[in-house]
């Protein structure tokens, strides 16, 4: 990717110019065990212009963490919720209760949006499992929806050590559970040790019923194999074992957004991926980065799966049935 030499260049997303100030800022240094090249803030906007007509529908109407790096990786970080009053108001917000009062997250409904959060140094992007809107919300399910009630359904795949065979197996094994139980899913690199399992939900739950539907999935795999898998939430009961981490199915917790850069070394991507490419030996958590993950994009691994999300009532009954 080209240096640029100027100290503030403009870009262009629809009816909006998006200034990107100090765009040779090498937000990841190159390096590392790997070698990785650097890369600078004119990199990372290039590469979320490139990727926004296919992570936009995954995060239209949801409410944003936002992870920034103002110096790079070698920086501070700052996970930032409430939508700072300087952002220009052509942001979507969404004000959505906490105990004790509201928080005003950033909504990255068009590209000039996520230009700006590139400009701002925000390297990742964690959505909510809920949208604000109801029905018919963009890029979503068909459910009646809300703020209350998540439309997806994630099981985190994290394992004990930066090892992706488990991980291999655990997908594989949350899969075939999913599938035996009537319930479509999707898969997804993370760009850091792991994968993200997603259901497509129909909007009609909410989080805590949504969340003890996803523990009992997770504890059913867990049993039947207990020297893999566990649940515990703290990491001194794990051993090594690999954690079905559920507690991203939460009120108010995040996921990592498809197609958002982790702040890893050589700018990895959480990339979609489609269940055949758990046989490929190339895959692992950060096969991806700013410089490819475009062309996988343009694959469609999903290929519309979770435009149509399910009731888990049915899938309720099938596991109950199954754990006897």
């Amino acid at each position: 990717m080209t240096p640029r030499t100027t100290s503030t260049r403009t870009l262009r997303a629809g009816r909006r110019t998006v200034p990107l100030h100090r765009p040779d800022k090498v937000l990841f240094p190159a390096g590392g065990e790997e070698g990785h090249p650097s890369h600078t803030k004119s990199d990372l906007a290039d590469y979320y212009r490139a990727v926004a007509p296919f992570m936009l529908p995954h995060l239209r109407g949801r409410p944003l963490m936002l992870e920034r790096h103002p110096d790079g990786l070698d920086g501070p970080r700052f996970m930032q919720k409430d939508t700072p009053d300087h952002y220009p108001d052509w942001i979507t917000r969404a004000e959505v209760p906490k105990e004790g009062g509201t928080v005003t997250h950033t909504v990255c409904d068009d590209t000039a949006t996520l230009l700006y959060l590139a400009d701002q140094a925000c390297l990742t992007l964690h959505r909510w499992l809920s949208r604000t809107g109801g029905r018919g919300g963009t890029g979503g399910t068909s459910g009646t929806g809300g703020i209350d009630n998540p439309d997806r359904l994630v099981f985190d795949l994290d394992p004990a050590k930066d090892d992706f065979g488990p991980v291999r197996e655990a997908a594989r094994l949350v899969g075939e559970l999913l599938d035996h139980i009537g319930l479509p899913s999707a898969l997804m690199t993370t760009g850091s040790r792991g994968l993200h399992v997603i259901v497509p939900l129909n909007g009609r739950h909410d989080f805590d019923d949504v969340r003890a539907f996803a523990k009992d999935v997770a504890e059913t795999l867990a049993l039947a194999h207990p020297e893999q898998f566990t649940t515990a939430a703290r990491k001194k009961d794990r051993g090594d074992r690999l954690y079905l981490d559920v507690q991203r199915n939460a009120y108010a917790q995040t996921a990592v957004a498809p197609f958002s850069v982790r702040a890893k070394p050589g700018a990895p991507v959480a990339v979609p991926v489609a269940w055949d490419d758990l046989d490929d030996p190339a895959l692992s958590a950060r096969r991806w980065t700013i410089e490819d993950a475009v062309e996988q994009a343009r694959t469609d691994p999903w290929e519309g799966l979770l435009r149509s999300g399910r009731a888990l009532g049915p899938a309720r009954r099938k596991l109950r049935a199954l754990r006897g």
